[in-house]
């Protein structure tokens, strides 16, 4: 009985199933990249508001901090959207004609919202708590990136899962004194710009995080400084009301490095452990 297939289809056979194996995988590569592109993510794009709003004008222009706007952001899960009375407060006085906030006056009018677009949007199943990060030193440039230089807003980083554990199983990496939250020019410490920090005993009812006090000049030479120049009347006063002059101020760890000054306070925020962070409740409730 001749045969069939030719004896070159053994090779072809072969080499199809080599090419299936690779189509596979090529497969599985691209919808890998393409779930962690800007695409998905809309990392890096600047979406279309009804008011082209600037944080740079408004943040390193005017000076605005971000709790003005963002009134509920160390007390809520949510930083909030500012209603139209926030923004009214200054352009009911100042570019009261312009036709780029006509929305902003039309809102104020009607009492309807402004219908802004949410650039840092997480999906419905994922619980994120606002205060919790900025009460436990997590600075806003740390996720939304240095939104004073941002003409309009876009997202910094992908906010997708992988990126925030990446966080979570290295917390020390990212913490700053809380009194550094808001800093957006916040640099970690080196050896040309150290950090020193002191911790004392938490008082009830007070967060673990107010417990430590950071500075970035040297506490010593201050202290010195300020009691060559205080009168003598005044050197007596402190003296008396903290109780003497031994063991008045804290003593002042210095750090050069974000590592030392990440672990230290990871001690005294009392975080969780990695452990317990990354567990699934934390986030799927």
């Amino acid at each position: 009985m001749p045969q069939i297939f030719d004896r070159s289809s053994n090779a072809l056979a072969r080499m199809s199933l080599v090419l299936s194996g690779i189509l596979v995988i090529a497969l599985g590569v691209t919808l890998d990249q393409l779930q962690r592109s800007p695409w998905v993510t809309r990392q890096g794009q600047r979406a279309d508001q009804p008011v082209p709003f600037s944080h740079k004008h408004h943040v390193q222009g005017l000076g605005l901090q971000c709790q003005y706007c963002h009134t509920t952001v160390e007390k809520s899960s949510y930083a909030g959207i500012p209603p139209t009375r926030t923004c009214m407060n200054c352009h009911a006085q100042i570019w009261t004609n312009a036709a780029l906030l006509a929305p902003v006056r039309n809102s104020w009018a009607t009492g309807q919202s402004i219908p802004w677009i949410k650039v840092h949007d997480l999906p419905d199943f994922v619980y994120f708590n606002h205060s919790i990060h900025v009460n436990k030193g997590i600075g806003c440039s740390t996720c939304h990136g240095r939104v004073d230089e941002m003409p309009l807003m876009y997202a910094q980083n992908t906010l997708q899962m992988e990126w925030c554990l990446d966080c979570h199983r290295n917390p020390a990496k990212n913490l700053r004194p809380t009194s550094q939250i808001y800093n957006m020019a916040w640099e970690k410490p080196s050896q040309d710009k150290p950090v020193w920090c002191s911790a004392v005993p938490g008082e009830s009812g007070v967060p673990t995080a107010d417990s430590v006090s950071c500075v970035t000049k040297d506490p010593a030479t201050n202290a010195a400084a300020a009691a060559a120049l205080a009168p003598p009347v005044l050197l007596m006063k402190a003296a008396l009301t903290s109780g003497g002059a031994q063991g008045a101020d804290p003593s002042y760890t210095k750090f050069t490095s974000q590592d030392a000054l990440g672990h230290f306070l990871l001690a005294h925020y009392k975080i969780k452990t990695p452990q317990q962070i990354t567990s699934c409740d934390t986030c799927h409730r």
